[in-house]
């Protein structure tokens, strides 16, 4: 049932991409107009994006006092993008990976999967802050919906709901452990209806609670020092915009920096709340949506779609595979006293 629902919202993507080709005149006519040195500096600025991740992952690590290059990080995270796109476990996947190479390279595994769950929170802290001005522009412009409001407090919801878990873990491993069993035994009692063995472990959750209040011990800063990771987090969705941007220019199209940051903002939205990996299908038929309530041309925002995401999802997928590979085949290990 679950694979079923992914395919219909496949379709349902493909398909509003595919109703766009109607325009297809005007569509050509916007092709011939492409700029290929702004592609390439959007690729240019991806790789970037990835330097950055790995910035914004090595300054959560210094706070927990582990020392490990930026480039292995952006490795790691790469991988784990992949990892998260291709085995779907809300950043779970990502988690775990990161606890892997942890305990491969000699980390404390616990500090770890701390670091990469409390990326995964300030990261969304970060895209609440862009959002923020996102939803001014759209309520200024009179194109805020109900849609849009309900699916910010959607992650806002969950934002606080990762957040309150790491501060009770942060608090006492105790009420952590109760917390994460809790859950697991209300879980267990829904599965329950279509499969007779236990879908989630209770003392798996007591383990990750141990996990979590040994990975906070080792805090070495105040907890106002993770300011810093959240800017890091801004920038890299200030890059993203700047691909955005880049892949305007890319075909000449035609836009406004209101148009730019409230088109990201929703499309970076339905991403993270989407059903599907990565909002496989959903961005694609959301963002020309929001870039066409933005005063830009629907055929012109289907293209500028189509190139964004080939930079944004499909090559760091591409890269994912290869980090992924590289960091399971003896590749070349990076010393974890690089700096």
């Amino acid at each position: 049932m679950n694979k079923f629902f992914v395919f219909v919202i496949l379709f349902l993507g493909i398909a509003v991409v595919a109703i766009s080709f109607s325009e297809l005149e005007t569509i050509v006519k916007t092709l011939k107009q492409v700029q290929l040195q702004y592609f390439f500096l959007a690729v240019i600025i991806q790789f970037f994006w990835f330097y950055t991740s790995g910035r914004m992952y090595r300054s959560i690590f210094h706070l927990l006092g582990v020392d490990e290059s930026i480039l292995t990080l952006s490795r790691i995270a790469t991988a784990a993008n992949f990892i998260n796109v291709v085995a779907p476990t809300a950043g779970m996947g990502g988690v775990a990976l990161f606890a892997a190479e942890a305990h491969r390279r000699g980390h404390p595994s616990g500090k770890v999967t701390v670091a990469a769950a409390l990326f995964l929170s300030l990261d969304h802290a970060a895209f609440l802050s862009v959002l923020a001005v996102g939803l001014i522009i759209l309520a200024r412009r009179n194109d805020l919906g109900p849609g849009e409001i309900t699916a910010s407090l959607f992650l806002l919801g969950i934002a606080l709901s990762y957040a309150s878990v790491l501060y009770i873990g942060y608090r006492s491993e105790e009420k952590l452990g109760n917390l994460l069993a809790w859950m697991a035994r209300a879980v267990n009692k829904v599965v329950e209806f279509f499969r007779r063995d236990q879908y989630l472990s209770e003392q798996r959750a007591h383990e990750f609670a141990r996990e979590v209040a040994e990975g906070f011990s080792g805090l070495t800063e105040k907890p106002s020092s993770l300011i810093r990771p959240i800017l890091w987090g801004i920038f890299d969705k200030v890059l993203l915009m700047t691909i955005l941007v880049c892949s305007f220019l890319s075909f000449e199209v035609p836009f406004t920096a209101g148009s730019v940051v409230a088109g990201f903002s929703i499309t970076y939205l339905f991403l993270i709340v989407s059903p599907t990996p990565s909002g496989i299908g959903i961005v694609e038929g959301i963002m020309p949506l929001a870039l066409s309530s933005q005063r830009v041309d629907w055929s012109q925002a289907v293209v500028v779609t189509l190139v964004y995401r080939a930079v944004t999802f499909w090559l760091p997928l591409a890269v994912g595979v290869w980090t992924f590979r590289s960091l399971h085949t003896g590749g070349e290990e990076t010393s974890v006293n690089e700096a």
